[in-house]
């Protein structure tokens, strides 16, 4: 059965409805110490970031395939399961705990996003990410929240696979470093279920945001 999406949301038929907190937050990111500096791990970058301030512990749970926390009424997620079966463990997880498709907000690395910018939304196309594919086959609907980091793109989609698996120069580190503690502080506001005002806030440029330069369509992260 296909769930509906929170009021506040607009969903990808363009229906509009309320904003709730989100109870299951999923950083996307392939597993193990080869691929944890890597820009396809932007995902867990944040959802460290986040876990620590919180001061969350967070332990592998086995029936979840992946490393698992909990705040209040509020999940976290990191999937263990490598990136393009990522929705095995979020749809575990969901369906354990009953949580709705628009009661989940997804963090991922962006190719279409410079490095330091941050993109909020809600439904819509995945991009060619293959974690956001198979989360959105898991849960049978595209209407989940994503927040999307910007690590950029390396202009010829023959060498994104090679892009999102090695890690970022020292200059992109620290302007993704600097998105993700902004994406913390957008935190109290999803918590309190106020999306508008959290996707004005993310998708605004910071101040010393570099241009995007020109994207390939299309192109698509291949996970490992």
């Amino acid at each position: 059965m296909r769930l509906c999406a929170p009021l506040g949301a607009r969903s990808a038929c363009g229906m509009t409805v309320s904003g709730s907190a989100p109870r299951l937050i999923v950083g996307l990111g392939n597993p193990g110490r080869d691929y944890e500096e890597t820009r396809h791990n932007a995902g867990f970058w944040f959802c460290a970031r986040l876990a620590h301030a919180w001061g969350m512990p967070l332990a592998h749970e086995s029936r979840f395939h992946g490393i698992v926390g909990r705040r209040g009424a509020t999940w976290m997620l990191l999937p263990q399961t490598f990136m393009n079966r990522s929705g095995q463990a979020v749809g575990a997880l969901a369906r354990f705990h009953r949580i709705a498709p628009a009661e989940i907000l997804v963090v991922h690395d962006e190719l279409d996003i410079p490095p330091g910018q941050l993109r909020l939304k809600f439904g819509g196309g995945m991009g060619g990410h293959n974690g956001l594919k198979d989360i959105t086959s898991h849960l049978g609907t595209q209407d989940y929240w994503r927040l999307r980091v910007g690590i950029g793109h390396p202009g010829d989609r023959n060498e994104v696979v090679n892009y999102v698996l090695k890690p970022p120069r020292r200059e992109e580190q620290a302007e993704i470093d600097a998105a993700i503690e902004r994406a913390v502080d957008l935190m109290p506001l999803i918590e309190k279920g106020e999306w508008n005002a959290a996707t004005q806030r993310a998708n605004s440029k910071p101040a010393c945001a570099k241009p995007a330069s020109p994207l390939t369509p299309n192109a698509s992260p291949d996970p490992s």
